[in-house]
């Protein structure tokens, strides 16, 4: 990745400064990816103790989505305005201000305000952190840059919903935004006495308007309809067909104005270039794939299995401890071996394991659903890893901000369709298959008529027995969904293994 940097690039820090400008970065993505599932298992606690109901409380996380979806792919114009180093730093202490705000609100309206604001000044600094950081490592070692860089994005929203549920349960949800305060203060202080002498260049460069507008308003649409459509029925609902037009229009629109804008907002020339393009489709299609069976696997643990949230969490997170060991290992293999044989092993390993998960059954135990999510961090790290040197390879360092944000910005994006699009579908296999066998226990049925008999053998009533078999018929369609899921998810990963070898990591 050494083509990343330009002839006006900076030299490498000394061993002492790297490790802290390191541990600030990292930190501080850290912070912020914690921050888009912490409160995710919080919001009933917050929800009743600021007086408002569960689905208006989920405003919470949408708010800061939206947000931090808009901010993200602008965060390259915004860096050339201001400088880098500033930036970030200046997001940074914003985000530890609104973080501690957020813990003192006194009302849901200024929650939901502090939120918002707090994703608008969380977009650069994922991008901000990822692109100083190659800038201040040796061109040898970026690929082992971006390990650490990406580690701390893995581990981040796998550990939010357990630490976020621990904090709740034992301590006060005002502590989930509190504990940012340190972090944040840390990741500002190291970042700016390092790097506070080495800020990038800056140009004054016209605002785009109209680029900007029309970001915002079909961004936040496509975004605020990912995450309601499923609790409104989706297209049934005026609203949702309200937003969907809206995001289309406006987007449509965006994309037309800043191909022709001298000075785009947004730079959507980057995918002109076929590693970035190749890199970003594979981490889009990539992430909405996985992340479907991230968020499935916990709710089909909690509605169906009787687990707690935290427990749910555990069994989830076990993917992150792998994840958090070998972003690093991977970081550096590609330095040294084909991009795209890394990236393939990741994708064949998602695919094997999706394969092994969809033959699951609904007396699955803890230790294996624990130790078979395992595996899956492997998969992760090489996969994603890969994949972010892959979207900066051959990009002068004057870029790499831009490249970051809209790389990271497809996927939110991604995360969000993966998210609506897994529930939505299972939530309608899980009724046809309920349909399909609830055809096949008709009263008449011998072995109907003999499961009802052992039901009422152990002392159910024949009313209590009906109701236990179209219980038992609900959790066995669930069960059957999921594995029809992570199938589907399966042959996914094995189609997207031919899309990574259109790329050229070596041009």
């Amino acid at each position: 990745m050494s083509d990343t940097a330009d002839s006006n690039a900076p030299a490498p820090l000394p061993p002492g400064a790297l490790v802290v400008v390191t541990l600030s970065l990292a930190l501080a993505v850290f912070m912020n990816v914690l921050d888009v599932s912490i409160a995710n298992v919080s919001i009933p606690t917050i929800a009743g103790n600021l007086g408002v109901s569960t689905s208006n409380g989920t405003w919470v996380i949408t708010s800061f989505a939206v947000a931090n979806a808009i901010a993200v792919p602008v965060s390259g114009w915004m860096a050339k305005r201001v400088g880098e180093v500033k930036l970030f730093v200046a997001c940074t202490v914003a985000f530890t201000l609104f973080s501690f705000l957020c813990g003192v609100s006194g009302s849901f309206v200024m929650l939901l305000i502090m939120r918002a604001a707090q994703g608008v000044v969380a977009g650069p600094m994922i991008p901000l952190s990822q692109s100083l950081l190659l800038a201040n490592y040796p061109p040898e070692k970026r690929g082992f840059a971006n390990g650490i860089w990406g580690m701390t994005a893995v581990v981040g929203p796998v550990a939010g919903p357990i630490l976020g549920g621990w904090i709740t349960d034992n301590v006060s949800w005002s502590w989930i935004f509190y504990i940012n305060v340190p972090v944040g203060i840390f990741a500002a202080a190291g970042t700016w006495f390092i790097l506070r002498n080495r800020e990038t260049e800056t140009q004054t460069l016209p605002i785009d308007l109209v680029g900007l507008a029309l970001l915002i308003v079909g961004v936040g649409a496509l975004q605020i309809m990912l995450d309601k459509g499923n609790d409104e029925a989706w297209f049934q609902s005026p609203f949702i067909v309200t937003l969907a037009i809206t995001a289309t229009v406006f987007l449509a629109f965006f994309v037309v104005w800043e191909l022709t804008d001298d000075n785009p907002v947004v730079d959507l020339r980057l995918f002109g270039r076929r590693n970035f393009t190749v890199a970003t489709l594979c981490v889009t299609l990539g992430f909405m794939t996985y992340f479907a069976g991230v968020v499935l696997l916990p709710l089909w643990l909690q509605n169906e299995q009787g687990y707690t949230p935290t427990w749910a969490g555990i069994t989830t997170a076990s993917l992150g401890l792998m994840g958090a060991i070998f972003s690093p290992i991977v970081g550096r293999l590609t330095d040294k071996i084909d991009i795209r044989w890394i990236v393939t092993f990741g994708m064949l390993l998602f695919a094997g394991l999706s394969f092994i998960k969809a033959d699951a059954n609904t007396d699955i135990s803890f230790q294996r659903l624990f130790l078979t999510r395992l595996p899956w961090g492997i998969g992760l790290a090489c996969f994603f890893i890969p994949l972010i040197t892959l979207s900066l390879t051959g990009l002068p360092a004057s870029k790499v901000a831009s490249a970051s944000g809209l790389f990271n910005f497809m996927r939110l994006i991604a995360l969000s369709f993966g998210t609506s699009l897994s529930v939505t579908l299972w939530d309608r296999r899980q009724a046809y298959h309920d349909h399909i066998l609830s055809a096949h226990t008709r009263a008449s049925d011998p072995l109907t008529q003999q499961w009802l008999a052992q039901a009422q053998a152990r002392g159910l009533t024949e009313s209590q027995s009906y109701g236990a078999l179209a219980e038992e018929i609900s959790k066995q369609s669930f069960m059957i969904g999921l594995n029809e899921m992570y199938f589907l998810a399966g042959c996914l990963f094995i189609g997207l293994t031919a899309l990574i070898w259109l790329s050229r990591p070596n041009q």
